[in-house]
């Protein structure tokens, strides 16, 4: 159990805490969940002991452990992959070492005998001997493939890395564990397997995450930061969601009676029960959703930006034809060969590789940002084409030191800063935030001003590369929706699985061998049996 005890943090005049009483009992899974700078991340931080709070304290019962996955992707680059994980269990690391050395020593004395004695006591304790094996198989279980279980930290690159780091945090089975963003530069697999894990893990689980979905497959809480305050709620993300925009609508609607409000509230939580005990965290843990009361629904703060995409014209029959596709990245990868598909009037279609590069480099080559090896593609004469790059591509948009207003007027036919003004208040950069300089601004501030763009341009084809990237929880929903709702057709990529479930009619996945084309939502596409020997085919390995 962790115990948050009266803390409180403030960074000048503003609180991001103030006066927090809350604790975290095994057998849960609580995701942290606020707006972006409302405190996430600090306050994992506070829990792990990194910060300190001006006020208060955490504490955990004596002999508990708790592991934290750790952020600087280079601090073990001198040391063995498989090495790494373990010590992820500091103690039976450092018992690891102490024993190697004393077996080491030419002049073993008696005190070395029963020190050595000592040593193995609590290393067969600690279940020592089953320590690489069961390291081997959370790499293993993360995409790290056995051959690289030897290699040095240095020698993998950012996205193995991570996975090694996330193994690490995983090791050793600790009392608590800290979690912030572990979905990122997972795999599809990869993240399936951590879902499934963490839904049958134990102990107690905090984890920071802007993956919805993965936050519904294995919270049992959500622990939400908002008005300086930090509230522990039962039940998933989608319930803490769908009850606080219910209790928004309920405060704005003046002229309901209470009565009606209450009865609309119990029939929400009546629903929201019975599909919570049918979902995989519960079923897993065995372990009955808590009960759920009237007062575990409050309205949030949150702003949530207005995304919607209208075009200026109805595609025609023609929108997109793909013939013999080739491209090879600069250093020589072959990132696909002899590509060919087909876009129709209705397809919203997900573009998937296990190589992030070849899904950017196909949808450059589509932009005319790029120029394939071979081939050849054709828009129909009737389409215009909004497209949001990856993030190396989109920086160049953002090299000048034009305000927002101007910024986002080179863009617009209506040059009238009011109207300007006006889009930019919708898309939460209001008041003096819509003169901040383009070049200073953040991840998140990037992708809204690119959404922007693209929703001035009435375009009736959109081309997104990992739009999820950087924006909060709010961004995503308002732009899931918007995608939903735009009438055209849709050609994205994304790490978020919710967001392609929820949007995708159609998965074209590029493999090294071809690719694998299908009629289907990305569920469906996952789980059929007929794609994953059609997969293994292409890889030459287990999909």
């Amino acid at each position: 159990m962790v115990n948050v005890s009266n803390v409180s943090l403030r960074y000048g005049k503003r609180v991001l805490f103030d006066d927090v009483n809350i604790k975290f009992t095994p057998g849960n899974c609580y995701g942290v969940i606020g707006a972006n700078g409302a405190g996430k991340s600090t306050f994992l931080k506070i829990l792990s002991g990194e910060i300190e709070p001006q006020t208060g304290n955490v504490s955990m019962p004596a002999g508990s452990r708790m592991s934290v996955l750790k952020q600087n992707q280079s601090a073990f680059d001198e040391f063995p992959v498989l090495q790494t994980v373990i010590m992820g269990n500091q103690r039976l690391y450092d018992i690891t070492q102490e024993k190697d050395i004393l077996y080491a020593k030419t002049d073993f004395t008696d005190a070395d005998g029963e020190r050595a004695a000592e040593l193995e006591s609590e290393f067969a304790e600690m279940n020592g001997w089953d320590a690489e094996s069961d390291a081997a198989a959370l790499l293993s279980g993360l995409g790290i493939k056995e051959d690289m279980h030897y290699a040095l930290m240095a020698d993998l690159n950012g996205s193995e890395k991570v996975r090694v780091l996330l193994a690490q945090a995983l090791f050793g089975n600790p009392d608590v564990l800290l979690l912030d963003e572990p979905t990122n530069n997972l795999d599809v697999e990869s993240s399936i397997w951590l879902e499934n894990y963490l839904a049958n893990f134990k102990n107690t689980v905090i984890v920071v995450s802007h993956d919805r979905h993965f936050l519904d497959q294995v919270c049992t809480h959500i622990v939400d930061i908002d008005f300086s305050k930090v509230k522990m709620y039962p039940g998933n993300y989608t319930f803490w969601y769908e009850s606080s925009q219910l209790a928004l609508r309920q405060r704005q609607d003046q002229n309901k009676k209470t009565d009606e409000k209450r009865k609309e509230l119990e029939e929400f939580i009546r629903r929201f029960s019975a599909n919570a005990s049918k979902s995989k965290q519960a079923t897993s843990r065995a372990k009955l959703l808590e009960k759920l009361t009237i007062e575990d629904i409050a309205y949030s703060s949150r702003k949530y930006p207005y995304i919607h995409f209208k075009p200026e014209r109805e595609v025609g029959d023609q929108i997109l034809t793909v013939e013999n596709l080739t491209y090879t990245a600069e250093d020589g990868t072959q990132l696909f060969k002899n590509v060919s598909f087909t876009i129709n009037r209705t397809d919203k279609v997900f573009l998937y590789s296990r190589d992030g590069l070849a899904v950017t480099a196909l949808m450059d080559i589509l932009a005319g940002v790029r120029k394939a090896d071979s081939g050849t593609f054709r828009w129909g004469v009737t389409i215009t084409m909004a497209y949001f790059p990856n993030d190396g591509g989109r920086e160049g948009y953002f090299e000048n030191d034009l305000n927002l207003v101007d910024w986002l007027r080179q863009y617009s036919e209506e040059k009238d800063e009011s109207f300007i003004r006006g889009f930019l208040g919708r898309m939460l950069f209001s008041g003096e935030e819509s003169l901040k300089k383009s070049s200073v601004l953040s991840g998140g501030e990037k992708v809204r001003c690119m959404l922007s763009k693209m929703m001035l341009s009435g375009a009736n084809v959109v081309m997104l590369d990992e739009p999820t990237n950087h924006l909060d929880l709010e961004s995503i929903e308002a732009e899931n929706r918007g995608l939903i709702e735009f009438k055209g057709p849709v050609l994205f990529t994304s790490h978020d699985h919710q967001f392609v479930e929820t949007i995708a009619t159609r998965i074209i996945e590029i493999t090294p061998k071809g690719i694998i084309d299908k009629l289907m939502t990305y569920d469906e596409f996952i789980s059929d049996s007929r794609v994953k020997q059609q997969r293994e085919e292409f890889y030459g390995v287990m999909a």
